[in-house]
């Protein structure tokens, strides 16, 4: 019996193997973490809001704290997409997946998102948005043992589009942790949300082993939070819910 398993075993292996060598199977590149960021495209952000908020994420992705965060992984390299959410009907993927692990693809990254002229438009999709990060995580060409959607918005209300409820169950299901970063004003452009938008993302967003909502209420603020936030997510620290912005 016990030969009858090794035999099987080599088998399985060879089968594999030649599938692979044929292009029939697709292995996976390992990573430490597979990171979707989210982030606010809606009819509430204008174009420097949008410009700003990219130069945050850009800047963040560089920030030799972060790089040293990835580089103390495992694998050394995380995988991340950037997605644009907006309407039902408008979710941009901004930079589609790519390895990060070091400066020069960090810099790849922050060029492909600064040098994107597309953007989200319409009332806020948040279902539609959870549903499509959670898609890009289970079709993507990488393999971690953790799997993060990384949202941010200044606003918690789901206006357009599938209900949020299901679908972030469905992504929290399946392992998937969601963290949000509540921007409580931009560069106050208009009027922000009457309402604890924390308290809100932790009621209806955020999810998951050790997920956490961080806040940021100016210009200055938010990059730092994409960064702070960024090091937690990629180092696989637990976070307070409420993280301070600054």
């Amino acid at each position: 019996m016990r030969a009858l398993r090794s035999i099987a075993r080599h088998a399985v292996v060879a089968l594999v193997v030649s599938l692979l060598a044929n292009g029939t199977v697709a292995a996976q590149e390992g990573v430490d973490l597979e990171l979707v960021l989210l982030a606010d495209g809606s009819r509430s952000i204008d174009a420097a809001e949008l410009r700003f908020q990219r130069e945050g994420y850009a800047t963040a992705m560089q920030d030799p704290a972060v790089l040293a965060a990835i580089g103390g992984g495992y694998y050394q390299r995380i995988a991340v997409a950037y997605v644009e959410w907006g309407g039902a009907h408008s979710q941009k993927l901004i930079v589609p997946w790519m390895a990060i692990d070091g400066p020069e693809s960090a810099a790849r990254f922050a060029d492909t998102l600064l040098s994107s002229t597309d953007r989200a438009e319409g009332v806020n999709a948040i279902g539609t948005a959870i549903a499509l990060a959670h898609e890009l995580i289970e079709t993507n060409a990488y393999d971690a043992a953790r799997k993060v959607i990384d949202f941010s918005g200044d606003s918690a209300n789901n206006m357009d589009g599938p209900p949020l409820a299901p679908a972030r169950a469905q992504a929290l299901a399946a392992g998937v942790t969601i963290n949000g970063l509540a921007v409580l004003c931009y560069a106050c452009s208009g009027p922000p949300v009457s309402y604890d938008l924390v308290s809100a993302f932790e009621r209806s967003i955020t999810g998951g082993p050790g997920s956490f909502v961080i806040s940021a209420d100016n210009t200055t603020r938010f990059t730092d939070a994409v960064r702070r936030k960024l090091i937690l997510e990629i180092a696989g620290k637990p976070a307070r819910t409420k993280a301070p912005a600054s």
